[in-house]
């Protein structure tokens, strides 16, 4: 018989209690569940770069796998505990934006709200919801409680802005960076999808005060201290250079603007495969 999967993703890290104190509540639950870290070290408060690191994980496990993601600087607030099914996934997460890239990955999406207070833990702390409502929760649906169980469908969640590139005039594309790897790499919002002239013809990627104009198919290709674009594994376009921290050197951080510049005969449909949306607004 297979364990259930229990993914985790939070901004906790990993010097605290709170990671720890999540699982032993799930494993009181759900004892032989198979509980997966994908990273506490999200950014403080980082709901885009939990949702982006969520869309590059979640499709890469079997299905019926429970996502929990407790990113959630809205604790304590009126923003709603969620469950969401997609792509034969269960996710459980604060309705703040996180799903933002489940939602607009094409698959078949419906949310409810976790209003059945009979499967929260007690005391219920205002501070401490990955504990008390979110880890129960993913715990319950691991164990086999159908998703309908924990509350009613709602007819919209929170979505963040969308950030796929938009282009101004023609060959000038403006777009966003998504998110900064450990390594320094700056993933931009630009999809190699839509943007597949890249390796083989001029261009210029304007990012802070630097004109990236060298395109490189891997790192080892690369001179020292060049800065280049690459296609990243996450299905982007990355600057990025060889064993040093790009998004250092530039002083570039998440959201920064970037802007492409192609020759006019091009004709980029300009759109990500994974359709990016990363900021605060709600969709039906």
């Amino acid at each position: 018989m297979n364990r259930p999967v229990i993914t985790l993703l939070t901004d906790f890290g990993m010097s605290d209690h709170y990671v720890g104190a999540m699982k032993g509540v799930m494993l009181g639950i759900c004892p032989e569940a198979l509980l997966v870290d994908i990273t506490h070290d999200i950014r403080p408060y980082g709901i885009g770069d939990a949702a982006f690191t969520l869309s590059q994980s979640w499709p890469y496990f079997p299905a019926g796998t429970v996502h929990l993601v407790v990113v959630d600087p809205g604790v304590g607030s009126s923003r709603r505990p969620i469950l969401a099914e997609a792509g034969g996934h269960l996710f459980v997460a604060p309705d703040n934006g996180v799903l933002t890239l489940v939602r607009s990955a094409g698959q078949d999406f419906r949310a409810r709200e976790i209003s059945a207070a009979r499967f929260y833990r007690r005391p219920l702390s205002r501070t401490f919801h990955g504990r008390d409502i979110f880890a129960p929760a993913a715990a319950h649906l691991a164990a086999g409680v159908p998703a309908g169980e924990f509350g009613g469908e709602i007819d919209y969640v929170v979505l963040l802005p969308d950030t796929r590139p938009v282009r101004k005039e023609p060959g000038v594309w403006t777009g966003a960076v998504l998110r900064i790897d450990r390594f320094g790499n700056i993933v931009t919002g630009f999809g190699q999808d839509g943007f597949p002239e890249i390796a083989r013809t001029a261009f210029e990627l304007r990012i802070g005060s630097a004109v990236v104009t060298r395109y490189r198919p891997d790192y080892a290709s690369s001179d020292p201290a060049e800065i280049f674009l690459i296609n990243g594994s996450s299905g982007y376009l990355e600057v990025s250079m060889n064993q040093r921290d790009a998004a250092g050197f530039l002083g570039i951080a998440p959201g920064a603007r970037v802007e492409l510049r192609l020759p006019t005969a091009q004709q980029s449909s300009g759109v990500p495969a994974q359709g990016p949306r990363t900021g605060t607004e709600s969709e039906s």
